[in-house]
């Protein structure tokens, strides 16, 4: 029946739930509606969330900083405690344990996997505490409601969301021959573009290096970028919504990768969205997203036959992206059994919880907080618990997101953290857990699994002394 492929595009079978008869249905099935979140706590809105960032960023710099300039102990004081009044220790936790719900309890466990990709894809850098306030709302509220619909539509809200915006400094861009660019010259002061965003854009999130560009086209597309941005007040700092500033943006006609972009009319927001659809229709975009879909789900290696259909169905869609995987998920299946795919710390993790029927993530009624005090452990253990395995999803370290290599998740450290992990997650696993019913739900090779473990179960006879062998397994 293949049922290792519960595990290469889902979480795995959970304990007394059914296995679908028919997997490969089961799976494409989820691709067509973003499934409601599991959640049943609050979920602050991403506005609420910059609400928090802006005091936080507003009372620390403005307020605490001259108030206790001279006096460093009293400044720690007071900043600890604008922490818990702002969440600032608690948003990310909460973010975590809803995302990892969705995981395990949306009903749509295919989807989720899914979601993490395409999170991981855009990804948001650990930077100016953009993982305590904002990237998990950004996940949730741009990147997942756009699932359903096309890639380009995916990579327009991503690339002008406030959290893109301001990770990789597009505020910065002003043009040297813009309004605001000439105002500053004749004040003496030098105006420029930041290139950031617009290399990433290229680099990243669409056509990657295999198109060509030149450093020449990564200029043109920062100042065909250059005016979007969030504004700097006094009260909210830089924590305000992303607009256009025609002010900043660099007039003219500017050409990428050989296609002019003009202004339309007054504004030229246009541009950056007629640059994005031709860059998304590029065939080194499909190429290089279809490669990484097949990294992440199948293989470290991917081959064209493997790549194909799924740039064919790109094609006959133009992007739609319930039809791309849909075809992803053929070619998962068709190479199930046949290719092996070392998950990484936070897949394999909830892969874990979810087929030995592990109490997880902590509940709502446990995630309750009073923004007066520090979080408690409890509230604390979803980032603490993925930081000892190694992967922090809101945090990665460089913009090109955490690695789908198994080479770079096999290193001894890890593999140890693992190991520890596993172990000590036994005292938590019910003594009655049937591990003959989780294999054969799970594996193909129960038999071999088995045989594996027969030794340990005749020495040890206890589920949990198991666990630290039994789920090196996984890969």
């Amino acid at each position: 029946m293949k049922r290792d492929f519960f595990r290469k595009v889902g979480f795995g079978i959970a304990p007394g739930e059914s296995v679908p008869t028919d997997p490969l249905a089961w799976a494409q099935a989820q691709m067509d509606t973003v499934p409601d979140l599991s959640w049943k706590g609050d979920i602050p809105t991403g506005e609420a969330l910059m609400d928090h960032y802006a005091h936080w960023v507003y009372t620390d710099r403005k307020v605490l900083r001259k108030k206790h300039k001279k006096d460093r102990k009293a400044y720690k004081a007071a900043k600890e405690q604008l922490r818990y009044k702002t969440g600032e220790r608690f948003f990310e936790n909460l973010e975590l344990a809803i995302r990892h719900d969705a995981a395990l309890n949306s009903g749509a466990p295919v989807f989720e996997r899914l979601w993490f990709f395409w999170a991981n894809h855009f990804a948001i850098t650990d930077k100016d505490f953009m993982p305590e306030f904002t990237t998990g709302a950004y996940h949730r509220d741009v990147l997942r409601q756009h699932m359903t619909g096309s890639f380009v539509d995916l990579t327009k809200a991503a690339t002008t969301s406030w959290a893109m915006i301001h990770n990789l400094d597009n505020s910065e861009s002003i043009g040297p021959n813009s309004e605001n660019g000439r105002r500053r010259r004749e004040r003496g002061k030098v105006a420029t573009v930041n290139e950031n965003h617009a290399r990433e854009l290229m680099e990243l999130h669409t056509v990657s290096p295999a198109a060509g560009y030149t450093q020449d086209d990564v200029i043109a597309l920062s100042y065909v970028m250059a005016g979007w941005e969030h504004k700097h007040t006094k009260k909210r700092q830089e924590c305000n919504p992303v607009h256009f500033n025609q002010r900043n943006h660099q007039p003219g006609t500017h050409t990428v990768l050989g296609k002019q972009y003009k202004q339309r009319g007054l504004n030229s927001s246009n541009k950056l969205l007629d640059a994005i659809e031709d860059l998304c229709a590029h065939p080194d975009c499909r190429r290089f997203i279809a490669l990484k879909l097949c990294r992440h789900f199948i293989c470290d290696q991917p081959t064209d036959a493997m790549m194909q259909p799924i740039i064919l169905a790109w094609e006959d869609s133009d992007g739609d992206l319930p039809t791309v995987h849909k075809a992803l998920l053929q070619v998962a299946w068709d190479y199930t059994g046949i290719e092996q795919k070392f998950q990484n710390p936070e897949v394999w993790f909830l892969q874990m919880v979810n087929m030995a029927g592990m109490a997880w993530p902590p509940s709502p009624k446990t995630m309750t907080y009073t923004f007066k005090n520090k979080p408690r452990r409890d509230q604390r253990k979803p980032e603490s618990m993925l930081r000892e395995l190694g992967l922090l999803p809101y945090r990665p370290p460089q913009p090109n997101g955490f690695s789908d290599m198994s080479s770079d998740w096999l290193s001894p450290e890890l593999l140890i953290r693992r190991l520890a992990f596993s172990s000590e997650s036994g005292t938590r696993i019910s003594a009655n857990l049937d591990f003959d019913a989780l294999i054969d739900s799970n594996f193909d090779n129960a038999d071999e699994i088995k045989a594996y473990l027969s030794p340990f179960t005749t020495r040890f006879g206890r589920a949990e002394t198991l666990f630290p062998s039994y789920w090196m397994l996984m890969a």
